[in-house]
């Protein structure tokens, strides 16, 4: 399986409210009319709720919240790349591109494709962070410290930190946690040509699904999210990560 990543700001000229609403109520039905051409398996969008200000502080400077995440599912990459090179698929990517300019500043909302790798995973894997539960999406962008080379620092951040989210992720309320680190690939390259866009891409991302009456102990909870933190000083850039708290909306979903 293959996830297209798209980080979105928004155009100068529109409120996130406002943003947030077009992409709800006119993207994503568009997206959805055109499932079939791009051959699509999922589309979700998470929308941006909150700067997560405490626990963006925790980790010193970040850079800047993004207005919400598009992300975009195939089976498989040779699945993903005939899609792409049909005439629907073209049609299809032209008309989502159009849309986009409506509303996004494409110049610096950074897109790639990624890979997934599960740390804690529910089952049936379900878990939606929806308007009104008690389930919080957390968006976790990053970029790894520049004395490490790639190849290390996905290495640490899967067979290190991994584990240390896994052994206590129960203390802070974690229903689901994967990393899903950038694929490198060749594809990326032309997306963000006809996009122009000009904001480089991360390492890849984190996401957590916390679920706030799961917490039993907030001290315990406290101190896991202090281990957490502790090991990502190792391998994290923080000065050119980001993260934040976010609602998501299933568009899409032929799993």
């Amino acid at each position: 399986m293959i996830r297209l990543v798209f980080l979105l700001r928004r155009k100068p000229s529109l409120t996130r409210e406002a943003f947030q609403t077009y992409w709800k109520t006119d993207h994503a039905p568009l997206v959805k009319s055109l499932s079939s051409e791009l051959g699509l398996m999922r589309y979700v969008q998470t929308h941006t709720i909150d700067d997560a200000v405490s626990a963006r502080r925790a980790r010193g400077e970040m850079e800047t919240t993004y207005d919400g995440v598009a992300e975009l599912w195939w089976s498989d990459e040779s699945k993903l790349e005939k899609t792409l090179k049909s005439a629907a698929g073209q049609r299809a990517g032209k008309l989502l591109l159009e849309d986009e300019r409506e509303f996004i500043d494409l110049e610096n909302s950074p897109i790639w494709f990624a890979y997934e790798y599960p740390q804690i995973n529910p089952t049936p894997e379900n878990v939606i962070a929806e308007e009104g539960s008690s389930i919080k999406k957390v968006f976790f962008p990053l970029r790894h410290k520049t004395y490490l080379d790639e190849v290390d620092a996905r290495k640490y951040w899967l067979t290190h930190h991994g584990p240390i989210v896994r052994a206590h992720g129960h203390e802070a309320g974690i229903v689901c946690y994967r990393q899903v680190h950038r694929a490198n690939s060749e594809i990326d390259a032309s997306l963000q040509k006809a996009r122009g866009t000009k904001a480089n891409s991360y390492l890849g991302h984190a996401e957590a699904w916390i679920d706030q009456n799961g917490i039993s102990s907030p001290k315990l909870a406290e101190q896991a999210n202090q281990r957490f933190i502790d090991d990502e000083m190792n391998f994290i850039d923080m000065n050119r990560s980001t993260l934040f708290f976010g609602t998501e909306y299933s568009v899409v979903d032929n799993r």
